[in-house]
């Protein structure tokens, strides 16, 4: 995967168009946004991942002789096109809100601004990478809420949809909040921690399951979380586990992190039995672990229950994001740079109000309240709009412009959200190592209000439009009225 040569990773689309733009002799440079339209789960956010994906493809985008070859083989490609290709450099701007960061509907994720052909090339991959990993992102955060501070591991390589998805799909798990991976390879490539205990098959490759826990305790004393539900949960499990506990013990082996997990069953009634059999044998610190096809409703549910389940490992749920399997980014053009290098306005119409474009060219301001230092709302505006703190705003819905308020200078604070990752091609930006990504993302968290997490009905931040936006935005829809 990681040497992969990823140009080709377009739709046939892109490259009939691009021909096309040749032909035309179309060199125009334009402005092209990459955003989504509703939160996954029916949420209240989103969570950025994938900018540093973005990054390393476009630093290696090239067609190379086979590249060249297999579109020659095509028969719809014109050799003064194929030549041009075996040339490509992508050669714009990109702008991107940073990976971890909450974002919400309607607002730029990447912007970027380049020649119509480069643009147009890049649309797949951008989509490809930014709608899998803030999909999985957005659904790993939902878990380690619905966890309230409880560690959760990541563990469903096996049932990614492929390598890629399992690798990349681990990485913004953690970012969303998941403290590891069970994902080797994921581990190495970002250096986030690996964690795991063993399978059913290790229990059951020993002529008993007191030696298969002992056998494993003394491999890994620093690390032993036994899994006590191949037999039978309360009478076998747990009294082979405490009994290897008890004798680690005795022999003077420190007992650090150490533990027995659950795979099946009520697990509510089971570790809730499991913390008093622990508790009474003196393993007040033992950690008990829950598996089985557990997502954030679920989770939620156990808690509710009184589960004494300390550690969640999720796997299917949370690398698939089974219940909203697509995040539903789109990239529309938004603008084309004229002869005088002021950017002309473009917007899409539909029938659906939700997918009439935002014209121009953008920036995207946050909004926090000084008091708590949590979203008041967002703010698409134009390139070069800036807004006094210490003077009144008033902000409005752009759907329905009667709906307003006004916050008082003084009390509110503006964050830019977009930040420069190329420029001229060439990386201009460093990211962050995927455990300092996960810090933000926390820290990002934290200016949400808990109406904005809750899983049902849950409130909606404002993205709201600048007053000069919103006049551009009326004024091309006059326009196509007529």
């Amino acid at each position: 995967m990681s040497t992969l040569n990823l140009t080709l990773l377009t739709d046939l689309y892109e490259m009939t168009m691009m021909q096309g733009y040749f032909k035309s002799n179309k060199q125009s440079t334009v402005i092209f946004d990459a955003f989504y339209r509703n939160n996954p789960s029916d949420g209240g956010y989103a969570i950025c991942a994938g900018v540093e994906q973005v990054i390393d493809y476009i630093e290696h985008l090239h067609f190379d002789e086979s590249d060249i070859a297999y579109l020659r083989s095509l028969g719809i490609f014109e050799e003064d096109f194929l030549e041009y290709l075996s040339n490509f450099k992508f050669s714009g701007d990109i702008y991107a809100i940073p990976d971890g960061s909450v974002i919400f509907p309607r607002e730029p994720l990447i912007k970027v601004i380049a020649p119509i052909m480069e643009a147009q090339l890049i649309e797949t991959a951008i989509l490809n990478i930014m709608n899998h990993q803030c999909l999985i992102a957005t659904k790993a955060s939902r878990v380690c809420y619905a966890a309230e501070g409880d560690g959760v591991m990541e563990f469903g390589l096996r049932r990614a949809q492929g390598p890629d998805s399992g690798t990349y799909g681990a990485r913004a798990a953690v970012i969303g909040g998941c403290k590891g991976t069970s994902n080797v390879l994921a581990g190495q490539l970002f250096d986030v921690p690996v964690l795991g205990t063993h399978a059913h098959s290790w229990i059951m490759s020993f002529p008993d399951e007191y030696t298969a826990f002992k056998t494993y305790a003394r491999l890994y004393p620093s690390a032993c979380t036994l899994l006590v539900d191949t037999y039978d949960t309360l009478k076998s499990g747990i009294p082979n586990a405490i009994r290897v506990f008890t004798e680690m013990r005795q022999e003077g082996i420190p007992l650090t992190h150490y533990g027995i997990r659950m795979d099946s069953g009520d697990l509510a009634y089971l570790s809730k039995e499991a913390r008093k059999m622990l508790d009474e044998a003196g393993f007040t610190d033992a950690v008990i672990s829950a598996s089985n096809d557990l997502d954030e409703y679920l989770i939620q549910s156990l808690k509710s229950q009184g589960a004494a389940i300390t550690s969640w490992g999720v796997g299917t749920h949370l690398i698939t994001s089974k219940d909203c399997p697509a995040f539903g980014g789109v990239y529309k053009l938004a603008a084309i740079r004229s002869a005088d290098g002021s950017f002309i306005p473009k917007i899409k119409l539909s029938e659906n109000t939700e997918k009439v474009t935002n014209p121009g060219n953008k920036i995207i301001y946050r909004i926090y309240d000084n008091a708590t230092n949590k979203i008041k709302a967002d703010l698409i505006c134009l390139d070069g709009e800036v807004f006094d703190e210490k003077q009144d705003m008033r902000l409005f819905d752009p759907n329905e412009p009667w709906k307003k308020t006004t916050l008082p200078g003084g009390s509110y604070h503006l964050k830019e959200l977009l930040v420069k990752v190329i420029e001229n091609g060439r990386r201009v930006y460093t990211s962050p190592s995927v455990l300092e990504i996960r810090d933000y993302c926390d820290r990002e968290k934290e200016t949400l209000w808990e109406e904005n997490k809750r899983f049902v009905n849950p409130s909606q931040v404002h993205v709201d439009l600048s007053q000069k936006l919103y006049d551009m935005k009326q004024e091309l829809l006059h326009q196509m009225s007529q």
